[in-house]
């Protein structure tokens, strides 16, 4: 893994943010960033199994079948999440009646399958590491955000709109909207630099 390939997984969270690039795991992220704390718990728990389907999936992907690939990510993703369930249901029973249901749909959240199938299982396993800490940490950045604007809001302007789906759908349009304008900017920005650079040369 050279600096170059390296740079673009590690970034891989930022420059293809799952939430705001991707627009993936959009029902759990509308559904619980209603308040920062339901979504920091839920972002943590998304990204433990992220990295560590990512790490599995890496590790047997030259012993599972082709014809049998997804349903056998499905089955390592599954066992991960039923892992989480147990720890959380155990050890933080409030938190499991706030998120339980949307811990239990981890298992066909986009964001994971969509990592499994596009990058773990063809790469080796420290890229897949990578690849997999840093879409966890876009995801819990994103989602994070998502809570702690929808609640600020709330606070604001009161209860009944955006700690409900709607108002959720709306502030994360405003959101991404933001993002990718900013992010969009540094990249133009980026390439004048670079251009008067290679000019310079």
């Amino acid at each position: 893994m050279n600096k170059s390939e390296f740079k673009k997984t590690a970034l891989g969270g930022l420059t293809n943010n799952p939430v705001f690039v991707l627009v993936l795991g959009m029902c759990p992220t509308i559904a619980k960033s209603d308040n920062i704390i339901n979504a920091v718990s839920l972002g943590l728990c998304t990204a433990f199994v992220l990295i560590c389907s990512n790490v599995i999936i890496s590790a047997l992907r030259k012993f599972i079948p082709d014809k049998v690939h997804l349903p056998a990510y499905i089955v390592i993703i599954a066992s991960l999440v039923t892992f989480v369930q147990m720890v959380v249901s155990s050890f933080l029973p409030t938190l499991n009646d706030s998120i339980g249901a949307f811990i239990s749909l981890i298992t066909v959240n986009c964001i994971i399958l969509g990592r499994a199938e596009a990058f773990a299982g063809k790469n080796k396993v420290l890229p897949s590491l990578i690849d997999g800490v840093s879409m966890g940490l876009g995801f819990i950045a994103a989602i994070t955000l998502l809570g702690a604007t929808r609640e600020l809001l709330t606070v604001m302007f009161g209860s009944g709109f955006f700690d409900k789906t709607m108002g959720g759908f709306i502030v994360l349009g405003l959101v991404m909207a933001v993002f990718n304008a900013v992010f969009s900017l540094i990249k133009t920005r980026a390439a004048k630099r670079a251009a008067l650079i290679e000019r310079g040369a």
